[in-house]
């Protein structure tokens, strides 16, 4: 961690806790916990951003003819 940039971050106290007891079952640092949580996200954020870039150019359906559809295909 020679590398890591120290921040301030204020938890509620049940989470502070709840982080606490993961961090020892896991034999592991709250930080290395909360990083791998940020982590997490920044990746899912970023899958998400890459699928509606590259579903922006498909055509887009007019809610009204959606629902017709499923109806039509006993979905609804």
């Amino acid at each position: 961690m020679g590398l890591a940039k120290r921040a301030t971050v204020y938890f509620e106290p049940e989470i502070h806790r709840a982080l606490r007891l993961k961090a020892i079952e896991a034999e592991r640092s709250v930080s290395d916990l909360v990083n791998d949580a940020i982590r997490r996200s920044l990746n899912e954020d970023a899958d998400d951003l890459k699928a509606f870039s590259d579903r922006a150019k498909e055509p887009t359906l007019p809610f009204e003819q959606v629902l017709k559809d499923l109806r039509k295909r006993g979905k609804l």
